[in-house]
């Protein structure tokens, strides 16, 4: 049974039991399974940042065995106090994307059901300082340049606090919209830079605000499938390499236009499957270290095209409990390495997809609480 969406069939019902338009009869029993935009992931930022204080080409010393319980509270406790924090290393370099920062660390706490330790309205005041009047996007932070990613981001904090009511729709939408090239693709702002993340935080974001009706969907549709590789996966423009993060933005914008039928699945699925590692986490492509991040990127396609069984939850789950700070709170990249909002907030939406227990579901296509999008789409 599928999850039916406004262009039609979206992704495969899939792990948890509530609303009656889910059906579990066709899908993986839960013992077989093993999740921003971002979706808006900052490839350069945290790239560079790595390079500069680590090193990606060596594996990172061996760790204890750190496996046991999620620290909801000590992980509650570290995303609140990022916030506090103005003048530290980690705050000046997210400066330009504070905004997407807001988005990981909220909706990690309201995975864990800890959304109530923040001021909703002090965080929508916030959220609305960053918009841009004129054009009706969203910059990363106060007085920044409006950017997609940025106003996808904006979007979803407003939809985890029930205030997308606050949002002038047709404004925004309009933004949004008007990134639309005659191909299909879209730009992420007025500067030009194609990208399929753009389709799909566009998608996503018009989606989420019930407004796809204000692009040509059939374009948007066709450009995604011309960025279909032969391994199966998706690159960020035609001819683009491969990679989870692409894949998660292509599969997720044909999951909600309903045209995931342009995905060969057990192709994709092999690929997919191919980037669990020896230690049990899992690679944004091959021969490339394992990263937390990618328990969603890899996790949340899988399970949009129903092949998430074919990879080891238990080992997966393993890798990212052992990416923990116990002391401090937080997840890291890998094990012992230095824990940040971006891996904290991707950790404990790959545990939410694996079903770890007192988490709430996350949806795979829109990155948001499964409470949320219900919401969002099936209450009057």
């Amino acid at each position: 049974m599928t999850k039916k969406g406004q262009y039609g069939t979206q992704y495969p019902s899939f792990r948890f039991s509530p609303p009656q338009h889910w059906n579990h009869e066709n899908s993986p029993s839960s013992s077989a399974l093993p999740i921003f935009s971002l979706p808006c992931f900052p490839f350069s930022l945290i790239s560079l940042v790595r390079f500069l204080f680590t090193s990606e080409y060596e594996a990172p010393p061996a760790s204890p065995d750190r496996m046991g319980e999620l620290a909801v509270e000590k992980h509650a406790e570290y995303i609140l106090s990022v916030e506090k924090r103005k003048d530290d290393f980690e705050s000046l370099v997210m400066e330009h994307l504070r905004l997407n920062g807001a988005y990981w660390g909220l909706t990690t706490l309201d995975i864990m059901h800890k959304l109530a330790s923040v001021n909703p309205d002090e965080v929508v005041t916030w959220i609305l300082s960053c918009q841009d009047k004129e054009s009706g996007g969203f910059g990363g932070n106060v007085g920044h340049d409006p950017h997609v990613l940025y106003t996808l981001s904006a979007v979803q904090v407003l939809a985890l606090l029930d205030r997308l009511d606050a949002l002038d729709v047709n404004k925004v939408s309009d933004y949004v919209a008007g990134l639309q090239n005659e191909d299909g693709s879209f730009a992420g702002d007025i500067w030009g830079e194609i990208d399929t993340r753009f389709s799909y935080v566009a998608i996503c974001c018009l989606s989420l605000l019930h407004r796809l009706n204000k692009i040509n969907v059939e374009k948007a549709v066709d450009y995604i499938v011309s960025c279909k590789n032969l391994d199966g996966g998706f690159g960020s423009i035609p001819g683009g390499e491969s990679h989870a993060g692409q894949i998660f933005c292509c599969v997720g914008a044909l999951a909600i236009t309903g045209s995931l039928h342009h995905v060969d699945r057990d192709l994709l699925g092999w690929w997919l499957c191919e980037r669990q590692c020896k230690d049990g986490g899992l690679n944004g492509r091959p021969e490339k270290l394992t990263d937390v991040c990618y328990s969603w990127w890899v996790l949340s396609s899988l399970i949009m095209i129903d092949r998430v069984h074919w990879i080891d939850k238990n080992k997966l789950s393993k890798f990212i409990l052992n990416c923990q700070d116990l002391e401090k709170g937080g997840i890291s990249d890998r094990p012992d390495n230095a824990v940040d909002v971006f891996h904290t907030y991707f950790g404990v939406a790959g545990l939410s997809l694996m079903e770890y227990p007192g988490l709430k579901p996350i949806d795979p296509a829109y990155a948001l609480p499964v409470d949320v999008v219900n919401r969002i789409f099936f209450q009057k």
